[in-house]
């Protein structure tokens, strides 16, 4: 048995769903409301003997592991680990002895980080001088100092190493785990005199501290971060968002702060779907980590040359990764800190004024250079099309080169030229700009994936009805478990799969067929779980009509999209023939969808 198998032996599906979902029995499965829509009537299903879930009003569903993914933004190997804990299951029987020395080595770093973690807050409780700053300074709630764990790092030089020791813990160990360093020739604490902040993964175990100075001292730098170690990477690591992820998927965006202690503060204000990155290093792998939670990321960075220079450096990474990019500006404040304790509510109204990325940089650089000169209109171009030359897509940088253009009251050929002289050439125009918006697209694949899955889970269950996946074609359905469904019906017309109940059994007495689905396994369980909630009870006159309207929508939906790239490759060719040949596709287009009417 693998660990996936054993994790699976040892918990329910519905236990690690429940401890999200409040979830009620329904026959043989549970329902509860949907943990990403605002519904009202429960439409999230889990079924204990499939070991599945499905979300109808967002079309999501698979196994534990899938499930657990989507809610805490984990890769495979985090959930894995995440849920074994849960299962009580050591990874490090599966693992070689390569893998189970460094699987060893990060345990035991996690846990002198949390115990330091609680030393370090109990030493804040001692020291008055720290807590005032936290509670009188920065106004923070002692329930907030609890939640976000601070903690303060007494001056001595070696309480925490010597606290650690008495623990268990070696030197070589606390080294690892960033906490301690080589000091008067003896290994002595790596933090002293500083309030410490406890770093967390999105799981909430802390793999390292940022630490701030308390006492003012020009030697010292305010700041300073644990050492990259094998648990703690500044590069991918964002900070808040065990706290934020919930808020998060709620809002459907996220506010990136430079400070920590400004997400602290916008937190205890109860805007809590805000994070922050290392300082202004915004990275590549920061916003992955983010687009696991949402497509909108607002990044809120000081207006200095620093936040400048940052914002201009994500925009081509947020195109890269593919998230909507905007900035937040922060009015009459140095931060967000700042404008909090001002007032929260200008916050919250300066986060849903965000602007989009190029937008804002227009903007700012409008204001910050004289356009009425020649030397300013240099300026304004060069820094702007530094930005618009690394857009991925042409319609925007086509729009953003007219920006410029109108706004330095110059030609648009003249700003085209200097693109082009600046470095890579522009690529080319497409002569219409698509009609669709990125959230319109995405509702359309919902609801394409909606029609692909209730069409197949009728043939599946009911084989009376599958004559109607003649002429169906691999083309009209979007994913690869549909096309390889399809083709399992068709070339099995007979296969049994009444009753959703045996359906596991069915396919696991006929070994060729577990062969022939390969890789839709769980796709099968999931619409099997569809029709027994939707479908079970419908007359097979009934079940016939829908799938029937169901394959004519389907069909309809593919003749207009292959229609649609029809009509622009004719407005592009100037070629006679290949235009008839165009004209010949798109009139079997047409014949194709009177066969289905008819």
């Amino acid at each position: 048995m693998d660990a996936v198998a054993e994790v699976k032996s040892r918990i329910t599906i519905e236990d690690v769903v429940g401890e999200y979902v409040q979830l009620k029995r329904a026959g043989r499965n549970f329902k509860g409301l949907s943990p990403w829509t605002n519904e009202r009537t429960p439409s999230f299903i889990v079924s204990p003997e499939k070991q599945i879930w499905h979300d109808f009003s967002s079309g999501r569903g698979g196994d534990m592991f899938s499930f657990v993914m989507e809610m805490e933004g984990l890769d495979f190997r985090g959930t894995l680990e995440h849920l074994a804990r849960k299962a009580g299951v050591d990874l490090e029987k599966f693992n070689g002895g390569q893998s189970r020395g460094r699987s060893r080595q990060k345990a035991r770093a996690i846990e002198a980080l949390e115990l330091s973690a609680r030393f370090y807050q109990k030493q804040l409780t001692v020291n008055k001088s720290a807590l005032n700053y936290l509670i009188k300074d920065r106004k923070f709630k002692r329930e907030t100092l609890l939640a976000w764990q601070l903690g303060y790092a007494p001056n001595t030089g070696f309480a925490l190493t010597d606290f650690l020791t008495k623990h268990g813990f070696t030197t070589d160990e606390t080294k690892l785990a960033g906490v301690s360093t080589e000091r008067s020739r003896r290994q002595g604490d790596m933090f002293r005199g500083r309030i410490m902040i406890p770093l967390h993964d999105g799981r909430g175990s802390v793999i390292g501290f940022t630490a701030r100075l308390l006492a003012e001292n020009k030697d010292a730098p305010k700041y300073i971060n644990t050492p990259q170690t094998p648990v703690y990477d500044k590069s991918g690591h964002v900070y808040g968002l065990h706290l934020a992820k919930e808020a998060i998927r709620k809002t459907g965006y996220v506010v990136v702060v430079e400070g920590n202690m400004d997400v602290i503060a916008s937190h205890q204000a109860g805007v809590k779907n805000v994070v922050a990155s290392a300082g202004t290093a915004m990275t590549e792998r920061h916003l992955r980590e983010l687009k696991r939670f949402t497509g909108d990321v607002r990044l809120c960075f000081d207006a200095d040359q620093a936040g400048i220079t940052a914002t201009e450096r994500a925009i081509p990474l947020a195109q890269k990764v593919g998230v909507n990019l905007s900035i937040v500006s922060v009015k009459d404040a140095k931060d967000p800190d700042e404008l909090i304790q001002k007032n929260p509510k200008d916050w919250q109204k300066a986060i849903e004024e965000a602007k989009y990325a190029p937008d804002w940089l227009i903007e700012h650089y409008k204001y910050a250079l004289d356009l009425s000169s020649a030397q300013g209109k240099r300026a304004f171009t060069d820094a702007l099309l530094a930005t618009i030359r690394q857009l991925t897509d042409s319609v925007e940088q086509e729009h953003y080169l007219k920006a410029v253009a109108e706004a330095a009251d110059t030609s648009l050929e003249a700003v085209r030229s200097k693109l082009a002289a600046g470095g890579a050439a522009m690529t080319s125009l497409p002569r219409k700009k698509p009609a669709v918006s990125a959230t319109q697209m995405d509702k359309d694949e919902v609801e394409h994936k909606r029609l692909q899955d209730h069409f197949l889970a009728m043939t599946l269950m009911q084989p009376k009805i599958r004559p109607l996946l003649k002429n169906m074609k691999p083309e009209y359905f979007s994913g690869d478990p549909q096309k390889t469904l399809l083709e399992f019906l068709q070339k099995n017309p007979d296969f049994k799969g009444e009753g959703s109940k045996d359906l596991i059994e069915v396919l696991a007495a006929k070994p060729a067929a577990i062969k022939q689905l390969q890789g839709a396994s769980d796709y099968v369980k999931i619409i099997g779980l569809q029709f027994e909630e939707l479908y079970q009870d419908l007359s097979l006159a009934d079940l016939r009509e829908q799938a029937a309207r169901l394959k004519h929508r389907l069909i309809e939906r593919y003749v207009n999209t292959q229609k649609t790239q029809l009509a622009e490759q004719m407005h592009d060719t100037t070629d006679e023939v290949q235009l008839q040949k165009l004209i010949k596709k798109a009139n079997q287009l047409n014949n194709l969808i009177k066969v289905v009417e008819d």
